[in-house]
């Protein structure tokens, strides 16, 4: 989780570049967008598979019995399925990057509707969302910055982003994208800036256990 101290470095960010452009600025972190209960059971068929192949391979030699290799096999799945749950590397192994690209974003969307971005004036909101377990970031921009955020610059902010959060190092990530992001938010109309109910400038931290 982020601490305060890196909160209120992003929250400070976050207003400064709301002041100057107008836009409204909502960061998110979780830990992990989804339970995914289908990274251990893998993690459980992939060891007892190699377990008992290798075992196969071993078995005529030491004379090793049927019920005493079963049992072996799957000790070794579920030495992998523990594994998945206490080394997040090693399940992230058994994530599939499609199924990760789809849960932060569908947890992103959610987040954007449930905290009401799209009634910041002009619709000039976006959602920054980072997801520490799938190590993906999401931009969401409301209908009044997509002329300038298109799909090709949201993705080079990601890029600017990705490779801090490779390193586990968040706020980071979280300072590279707000500065790659600036320079695409334009200033405000007069009056905008006073308009409407502010967001929150601290980042919404959550976590799906």
């Amino acid at each position: 989780m982020l601490s305060d101290t890196e909160k209120g470095r992003i929250s400070a960010q976050v207003r400064a570049i709301e002041a100057r452009s107008g836009t409204q600025i909502v960061t998110a972190f979780t830990e992990r967008s989804d339970h995914y209960p289908e990274i251990p059971w893998r993690a459980f068929s992939l060891g007892a598979a190699l377990t008992a192949a290798f075992l196969a391979l071993l078995g005529e030699r030491i004379g090793l019995s049927l019920t005493f290799a079963l049992v072996l096999s799957l000790c070794g799945g579920l030495v992998a399925l523990l594994f998945t749950v206490v080394m997040q590397p090693v399940a992230r192994l058994f994530l599939e990057r499609a199924r990760a690209e789809s849960e932060v974003r569908q947890y992103a969307e959610g987040l954007f509707l449930q905290h009401e971005l799209f009634a910041a004036p002009a619709r000039r909101a976006l959602l920054l969302l980072v997801a520490r377990f799938e190590r993906k970031v999401v931009i969401l921009p409301d209908r009044g910055l997509q002329a300038t955020l298109t799909p090709p610059v949201l993705d080079s902010i990601v890029a600017v982003m990705t490779a801090p959060l490779a390193r586990g190092e968040v706020v980071a990530a979280f300072e590279a994208g707000l500065a790659a992001l600036e320079p695409h938010l334009g200033e405000p109309a007069a009056g905008m800036a006073d308009a409407g109910q502010p967001l929150a400038d601290e980042p919404l931290v959550s976590y799906v256990p």
